[in-house]
């Protein structure tokens, strides 16, 4: 009985081709490095504290890098918060202070039906 599933591969067909040694950068630093010597046996156990620690030390710092920038936008926020906060204040001054001037409060009692004073008041001196 003979095969028919089985698809003969063509003479002339390219041959498929591995990704070459020493074309990508990350084969260039293993060349250079030679990182094969230091795996002949296995991993490296004597070197494992080490290998912890500095990462230890990387997950401390992206966290540190990660909690100022969280910071920096708090303070961005507040200070914007401040600014909208000072002109608020500086609005609000400016329209009290014009509302406590003796004209306008003449204006506002006179619907009340008080009269504003002609006559200048009199000094009283105690001997």
């Amino acid at each position: 009985m003979e095969n028919k599933f089985k698809i003969e591969p063509k003479a002339n067909a390219a041959k498929p081709t591995k990704p070459g040694k020493g074309s990508s950068v990350f084969s260039g630093i293993e060349k250079g490095l030679n990182l094969e010597s230091y795996f002949e046996e296995g991993f490296p156990i004597q070197y494992l504290p080490k290998i912890l620690f500095v990462l230890f030390l990387c997950l401390v710092y992206i966290g540190n890098t990660h909690y100022a920038e969280k910071t920096i936008r708090l303070i961005n926020h507040i200070q914007a918060e401040v600014e909208d906060l000072r002109a608020d204040y500086t609005t609000l001054k400016s329209d009290l202070m014009f509302a406590s001037k003796q004209s306008e409060v003449a204006k506002k009692v006179n619907n009340l039906g008080l009269k504003e004073s002609l006559t200048p008041p009199t000094k009283v001196v105690v001997d």
